[in-house]
């Protein structure tokens, strides 16, 4: 839906800016926005949309958040960057020490990288480096489930879903990774899916490096929800096997579910930890790689133990104020209570929806909302219909989804919902 009012440059920007997942023959819309705050996104034509999506998950805070606002100008005045080859600062330094103190207590490495997609990189890497080490440089194959999502660079786009993902169109030129059945999946079951992994991990372990997992919840592959029970036997089989297993938290980490990082609600700990998104509390880019001292030690078991990974900007000592005064906004807030909160309303708002005849299931888990229909959907269509309610969301295929800043109020979460079930009604009426 396009603005009353548009921008001087909103005519360039249509002609040369190519949007993500989007064709520049064609191009949609996009929405001018001109200033945010709070949960607020601030429109040129005097609108205001509730950002129900925080930003793609990372905005956790909210916008404009003082906090925040006050690290990136103390650090700017000291340094904007400086190269992490050979040089180092307080920034990184403290921003370390505050993610091992939350993460899993046997992850005591950090390396930084500029994004998560470029974070799972780095933890694939990692692994095949280990193995290398380890004089079986043969191990590098990773081993995940279908309906999976990792990121958009080449190694990550190999764990993703390879037939119904959104990287379908280079599989020929991805590396082959084997896959097994998610049990997110419609009538999956538990164990019928580690039984297939174990089958996997036993006929192959000679060429396998680890396995790579998204903790209890598969983000943009599906928005599906599994057990802890499968977490718990995938950890199971990497140490019945003695191969490494990969968490991915750059969706689900930092209180989105309920725990700090998912894979708590399993009691478990990876070997290597990928987090990103509201690491900065979607002020800048960055990610990070955590590791334990095992791996880490294996990679340098044959001498060297060079970690051939080094991005530009790896470590920027603005991305990492912000991260630090990010995770210590997070950590001085009540954001279990919040996460708990919000769940409960999501749960109560959106569960009558699976009665209506466009709608195929509906899914809570923490503070993710997830509304999936028979059908795919208009995308435009069904964000006119949002926006006209004050609402931005980002539906895409067959699912209506949330996952706002875990600051929005009562009354605000109540605005999303029911114009996610607004859409869910004029869907059903229209079928």
């Amino acid at each position: 839906m396009q603005p009353d009012l548009q921008p001087s440059w909103s005519d360039f920007e249509r002609a040369h800016l190519w949007h993500p997942y989007a064709s520049m023959k064609q191009p949609h819309e996009n929405i001018a926005v001109e200033s945010a705050q709070g949960v607020y996104l601030q429109l040129y034509d005097g609108r205001r949309l509730i950002d129900g999506m925080a930003s793609w998950w990372c905005a956790i805070h909210g916008y404009a958040v003082r906090e925040l606002d006050d690290a990136i100008h103390l650090q700017v005045k000291k340094m904007a960057h400086v190269m992490f080859g050979g040089l180092t600062h307080a920034p990184a330094a403290l921003l370390a020490q505050r993610l091992l103190a939350i993460a899993p207590s046997s992850l005591q490495k950090v390396f930084y990288a500029d994004s998560g997609s470029v974070a799972v990189e780095v933890a694939i890497k990692m692994a095949a480096q280990y193995w290398r080490a380890q004089g079986e440089p043969q191990r590098q194959k990773m081993v995940t489930i279908r309906g999976g999502y990792h990121g958009d660079t080449f190694a990550a786009m190999s764990v993703c879903d390879p037939e119904n993902g959104m990287h379908h169109w280079f599989s020929e030129m991805l590396m082959q990774q084997f896959f097994v059945d998610s049990p997110a999946m419609p009538g999956a079951k538990v164990a019928a899916c580690l039984a297939q992994m174990d089958a996997v991990l036993r006929d192959h372990c000679d060429v396998i490096a680890g396995v790579i997992l998204e903790p209890m919840v598969q983000g943009a592959g599906g928005m599906r929800i599994y057990d802890a029970s499968f977490l718990l036997g995938v950890r199971a089989l990497c140490d019945r096997y003695g191969l490494l297993l990969i968490i991915d938290e750059i969706a689900t980490g930092f209180g989105r579910t309920g725990k700090m990082f998912a894979c708590e609600h399993a009691g478990i700990a990876p070997d290597i930890m990928c987090v990103g998104k509201a690491l900065t509390g979607g002020y800048m880019t960055l990610a990070a790689v955590l590791v334990s001292d095992a791996v880490c030690e294996g990679i340098h078991a044959d001498g060297a133990g060079v970690l051939m990974h080094g991005p530009t900007f790896m470590a920027n000592p603005l991305a990492c104020a912000v991260a630090l005064a990010s995770l210590d906004l997070l950590l001085q807030t009540p954001w279990q209570q919040r996460v708990a909160d919000i769940e409960s309303q999501l749960m109560a708002a959106l569960m009558p929806c699976k009665c209506l005849s466009a709608v195929a299931d509906v899914r809570v888990f923490g503070a993710i909302g997830v509304i999936e229909m028979v059908d795919s959907m208009n995308m435009q269509e069904v964000q006119s219909l949002l926006i006209a309610q004050g609402v931005w969301l980002r539906p895409f295929g067959k699912l209506l989804y949330t996952m706002p800043p875990l600051v929005i109020s009562r009354g605000e979460l109540q605005q999303v919902v029911q114009a996610m079930c607004c859409v869910a009604e004029r869907l059903s009426m229209d079928g």
